[in-house]
């Protein structure tokens, strides 16, 4: 009866293709692994006369070329990125690390990054910030608490989809102000999903609102001097210097800044990734049942959200250990089962937890040498450059840093270090806004640092949603990092701060 249907041939053509196009693109990731070893490789082995950076150790070395072979397979993806992640902790910790191989090690162990560091970085304090999060959204969804608000925050934005897509970039921003951005994302991918659900499979509407809780948590925390470490970092810096600035006055000049980035960003996710539909008509569907788990869950979440929000300031709690009380609350109420667990997206942790051990050997230092990053930043001639050249090179380099390690550890680097310059320069940066303008500066080429997924943890939690390619991510992110950059020195050198 089949003699005459040839659906099967097209079927196996189909299996073919597929098979070849797997072929393909295994052999050209094969081929881009091995070219980024050699490189990585011969960056190890060159004379360490070649960087002209003074004080660089072999130790120093082998951590460039760990960054350099990370840099190009997170940029290429010649594999997963939480892959690279786990090969360079491996290779970390047999080559730079206080457990290395014997004939690697320099005398005393100089400079040799204490193995524990490193492994602690799995457990690192914004690791379990994640989990949190992750948390926090499995029970909103499983009492169904995530359709609710979903309803609550999407209604003042019609259907429109492109007033929902401003909706969703506004209030991640105004929640980020406030709340750790990390948490924040976790939340609002826990209010998008059922959007996400309802939008079609073939538009480029998903990949605009998935990148619309990156866009809105990274630069909602630059409004306030609570909104991300980065702030915080400047602002006592310059506390200390008897210039410090008020939670208000960072404020009033900040907010407009932020909202015309936060447009910005908009209008480019419209162009870019344009909806399929005009309207989304949103029927999101489930009721709530008022029972005991339900009301379990709304009070871990109202008591989280306070504590991040207020619990710093009140009873000096961190907001990383904040992130346990869902956790506690759901594991005691059985909320959270082993197979919950399992829902976790556990490699995105992991690639996270690459990039926290990699800024841990730039930033290492012990009696015997200096960090890696401190001696890079260091053997630049800022001296050489007008004022107004420093300033910009100074957040283009913080820029650079903050998108392959932790923006708090980049602004550690670098604010002491030109807090230094900036009193060299004296009166001369006084035309630029002074030293309030360049370390503020820093603060927000942090802020805008948001290419890869490894740049910021709501850039990780957005790319765990499968819906965003990292080409994607890095076009995006880098044009909106390039125009925080230029509006927001403008703003420093014009308005002033």
């Amino acid at each position: 009866m089949f003699k005459n249907f040839h659906g099967f041939s097209v079927l196996e053509k189909l299996q073919k293709d597929k098979s070849h196009k797997r072929d393909r693109k295994l052999s050209l990731n094969l081929m881009k692994f091995i070219a980024i070893s050699v490189i990585s490789i011969v960056v190890a082995m060159l004379p360490v006369s070649t960087f002209g950076i003074e004080g660089l150790t072999d130790v120093h070395q082998r951590i460039i070329a760990l960054f350099v072979f990370a840099a190009l397979m997170w940029l290429t993806e010649a594999m997963p990125s939480w892959v690279t992640s786990m090969v360079v902790v491996t290779v970390m910790l047999f080559t730079v690390s206080t457990s290395a191989f014997n004939f690697l090690r320099p005398e005393n162990n100089a400079g040799l990054v204490p193995f524990k560091s490193i492994m602690a970085c799995f457990s690192n304090p914004t690791i379990m910030l994640f989990i949190g999060g992750f948390v926090l959204a499995i029970g909103l969804t499983k009492v169904k608490l995530d359709v609710a608000l979903a309803r609550v925050l999407l209604k003042p934005f019609g259907t429109k989809s492109e007033i929902v897509l401003l909706g969703f970039i506004l209030v991640t921003a105004i929640f980020s102000a406030f709340v750790s951005n990390t948490a924040t994302a976790a939340m609002m991918l826990a209010f998008l999903t059922p959007v996400l659900r309802s939008l079609p499979a073939d538009g480029k509407g998903r990949i605009a609102l998935a990148l619309a809780i990156p866009v809105g948590a990274n630069l909602g925390g630059m409004m306030t001097p609570i909104g991300t470490p980065p702030n915080m970092i400047a602002l006592d810096y310059l506390a200390t210097q008897g210039m410090g600035i008020s939670f208000v006055d960072w404020t009033i000049k900040m907010a407009p800044f932020v909202i015309l980035l936060l447009v910005f960003s908009w209008m480019l996710l419209r162009f870019m990734f344009p909806f399929k539909q005009k309207n989304i008509n949103i029927e999101i569907e489930g009721t709530i049942r008022w029972d005991f788990k339900t009301w379990s869950v709304v009070a871990a979440f109202v008591v989280t959200i306070f504590m991040w929000m207020f619990g710093t300031d009140i009873w000096g709690i961190d907001t990383n250990v904040v992130a346990m009380i869902p956790i506690a609350i759901f594991c005691l109420t059985g909320i959270l089962t082993r197979r919950d667990l399992e829902e976790i997206n556990w490699s995105v942790l992991w690639m996270v937890a690459g990039g926290f051990a990699l800024g841990v050997a730039l930033n290492y230092k012990d009696e015997y040498s200096a960090s890696l990053s401190s001696l890079i930043v260091e053997s630049v001639p800022f001296d050489m450059f007008s004022p107004l050249v420093v300033m910009v090179l100074a957040g283009l380099i913080c820029f650079g840093f903050s998108n392959f390690i932790s923006h708090s550890a980049a602004t550690s680097l670098l604010v002491p270090v030109l807090g230094v310059i900036a009193s060299g320069l004296g009166s001369s940066l006084e035309e630029y806004g002074g030293a309030q303008a360049m370390l503020v500066g820093i603060a927000i080429a942090s802020s805008v640092s948001m290419i890869l997924p490894i740049s910021t943890p709501p850039n990780a939690i957005a790319h765990s949603t499968g819906f965003i390619e990292q080409k994607d991510m890095m076009k995006v992110g880098i044009i909106v990092g390039l125009m925080g950059i230029v509006l927001g020195y403008a703003m420093l050198i014009f308005i002033g701060f």
